[in-house]
């Protein structure tokens, strides 16, 4: 080959080493979306799943734990409302996470999540979640986030997943590099009281020990709304609450719910609902409750 022929084609040197560069810049572009892609298909890594419904509850019964973290210059308090619910696999649950803005401006944030072991992140389905979206906070403004969730029956019939008793969930919350457009975590605040919501948190607060249609271990809650504590026939109320001059409303019910005993005191109920959030949709949910026939 003449020097003249090497000259005329020296120019596909710079040119093939462009091509090789924008490849490898387009591979470390696109390298993160589609391992995101790939675990959220796969459940790779702990990564949970999105559902719109659970299709069913087998008896299997596992606890999940929640764990929460804010990075370095995101000046946010952000901490789960509960620390673990015992759930059945294939029932839908509600939890919620408490975020607080501690600064003077608002901040947008972005988390992140997975589920631990990594082998379960297939099986942990997402119905809503704060976690999909960037999310403003308004300056020194709180907000209780909710999250709709199942744990797949199919993880009962998984023969690798049969030594797992504890599941945890955790996020990791981010400022945002994408503030533009993001949700305002305010509607959380403002949402309305959903009975639909209060069904799932009495489920999951107050199933074990009351039913709708008869006593378990305290008395039936049909027809609650509007009833005179410690007034359903042959129930053995404690002398504190069938002495109580009580009628159940919003107001009633929800002190009871944030503190039996303070509110009547003696009484034998020891659970408490801690979080406000939780109260109005229980309590929502129990006022749709009729009064069985016959009563």
């Amino acid at each position: 080959m003449s020097w003249m022929q090497i000259r005329n084609r020296s120019w596909l040197i710079p040119a093939g080493l462009l091509v090789i560069v924008a490849v490898m810049l387009t591979v470390v572009s696109y390298s993160v979306p589609l391992y995101r892609l790939f675990c959220s298909a796969t459940g790779s890594g702990g990564t949970t799943q999105r559902a719109s419904a659970s299709t069913g509850a087998s008896s299997r019964m596992v606890t999940v734990d929640f764990s929460t973290a804010t990075v370095r210059g995101l000046p946010w308090r952000f901490r789960p409302v509960q620390p673990r619910v015992r759930v059945q696999l294939g029932a839908e649950n509600l939890v919620f996470f408490e975020a607080e803005n501690l600064s003077d401006q608002p901040i947008v944030g972005h988390a992140t999540f997975n589920v631990t072991p990594d082998k379960v992140g297939i099986y942990f389905k997402k119905i809503q979640c704060f976690c999909f979206t960037e999310e403003r906070l308004g300056a020194h403004q709180k907000v209780e986030m909710p999250v709709t969730f199942f744990v797949d029956r199919a993880m009962a019939t998984d023969p690798s997943t049969n030594d797992v008793e504890n599941i945890t969930l955790s996020y990791t919350f981010f400022r945002s590099v994408r503030p533009s457009g993001a949700d305002d975590l305010s509607r959380f605040a403002n949402a309305p009281a959903d009975p639909a919501a209060g069904r799932m948190l009495f489920a999951s607060h107050c199933a074990g020990c009351h039913a709708l249609d008869h006593a378990i271990e305290g008395p039936r809650l049909a027809g609650v709304f509007g009833r005179r504590a410690g007034s359903v026939p042959g129930y053995p109320y404690t002398p504190a609450l069938a002495a109580a001059h009580v009628t159940w409303d919003e107001t009633s019910l929800d002190s009871w719910l944030a503190g039996p005993r303070s509110f009547i005191p003696n009484t034998a109920m020891p659970n408490v609902v801690d979080d406000a959030a939780s109260r109005r949709h229980i309590i929502a949910y129990l006022r749709t409750l009729s009064t069985p026939k016959g009563s």
